[in-house]
């Protein structure tokens, strides 16, 4: 019988630092400066009033940097974004090993109201600004793909 060797599967404990996983160039990089240095959310800070009394909350700007992150990859589910601040390394690095529970995330979402497409422009204005995104062609919904004409040998 032939011999393998042990697949072992038993929990580990592997040093990970953080902030290395955000590599300069790379998109979660620049969602993270971009957060902290060129979008203003004192607006979203300025809902909480826990200064004397209640728990700590979450700070907005983290926030907003998960959901910009989960939603630049297709995710839009709470549930989904609160799984992935859990299990990957990424959204740990972006969030500071903080997984908030996917009905803060929801709660999140929810408030952002008017204001989300007001942050929205200006994300993509500042990463237009700091030539992050391309001029040729920018689709919200759906993928546009350019066309050639129908070959010859198809038409009857």
């Amino acid at each position: 019988m032939a011999r393998y060797k042990l697949v072992d599967r038993s929990p580990r404990f592997l040093p990970i630092v953080l902030e290395a996983q955000l590599i300069p160039g790379s998109f979660e990089h620049a969602l993270d400066v971009l957060v902290d240095t060129e979008i203003d959310v004192s607006r979203l800070a300025k809902r909480f009033c826990n200064d004397e009394t209640g728990a700590p909350a979450f700070d907005p700007a983290m926030m907003l940097k998960i959901v910009l992150l989960a939603y630049s990859r297709g995710v839009i589910s709470s549930r989904q974004i609160e799984r992935l601040c859990r299990e990957n390394v990424l959204f740990m690095a972006i969030s500071g090993d903080s997984a908030p529970q996917f009905s803060t995330i929801a709660t999140f979402v929810r408030e952002l109201g008017e204001e989300a497409s007001g942050i929205f422009t200006r994300v993509l204005l500042t990463c237009d600004r700091l030539g992050l995104i391309g001029r040729q062609m920018f689709a919200i919904d759906g993928v546009k793909l350019p066309s050639d004409p129908i070959p010859e040998f198809w038409t009857v």
